[in-house]
């Protein structure tokens, strides 16, 4: 027997998915790691995969054919190594660093999550800060954290409400413009100094 058919024969589609992360409900359902899905819409069986929204489809070996970018023999020959149940060398450093990528579906999700963290926790911090900062009458003078969050949580709000509810395109918009220019680490920075100097200041009052 060959290396297609051994594979075929010795690992079943659904525990080669959840191998490489693919995480399968109880149902059988997954996000589809081949286009940026919301909502669970590849089924996934034994001997197959079927994504209802891409139409992706194929058996274990075009899975990881199509999730690493690969010819069906490298990936055939991926799946026996990793599964024990191949005696071949090791991949060599050139295929290890291709199969080490992510798929950019599954880059894209990863980046959301990203994203949609900072968002949330500014979001937050913001709407905090606009009630404990705000002023008590109207001689007091705005705190600067009152008029940023007067400035900027309805925009941020905004943010957020996209990558909750917006479509496939809107998501990717705000993700790209996290992205740019640095915005998401340096907002990722800004919330761990907020976060340290509201440290400094619980222990100061302890």
């Amino acid at each position: 027997m060959n290396v297609f058919g051994t594979v075929k024969t010795s690992i079943n589609t659904r525990e080669a998915a959840e191998h490489y992360g693919i995480e399968v409900n109880r149902y059988g359902k997954a996000l589809c790691p081949f286009h940026n899905d919301r909502h669970p819409s590849m089924v996934v069986y034994d001997d197959h995969y079927h994504c209802f929204a891409c139409g992706e489809h194929g058996d274990v070996i075009d899975l990881v054919a199509n999730l690493y970018g690969l010819p069906v023999l490298d990936a055939a020959n991926k799946l026996a190594y990793d599964f024990g149940i191949s005696q071949d060398k090791p991949p060599t450093k050139e295929m290890q660093e291709q199969l080490n990528r992510k798929s950019e579906a599954q880059q894209l999700r990863e980046n959301e999550k990203l994203c949609f963290s900072a968002l949330l926790a500014y979001m937050n911090l913001l709407q905090e800060w606009k009630v404990l900062y705000a002023p008590r009458t109207p001689e007091d003078e705005h705190h600067d954290r009152f008029v940023q969050a007067c400035h900027w949580l309805d925009y941020v709000e905004y943010l957020v409400d996209l990558l909750i509810m917006g479509d496939s395109y809107e998501r990717t918009e705000v993700i790209n413009m996290m992205l740019a220019d640095g915005k998401l680490t340096k907002l990722q920075r800004y919330l761990e100094k907020v976060k340290k100097e509201e440290h400094s200041i619980g222990e100061q009052t302890i």
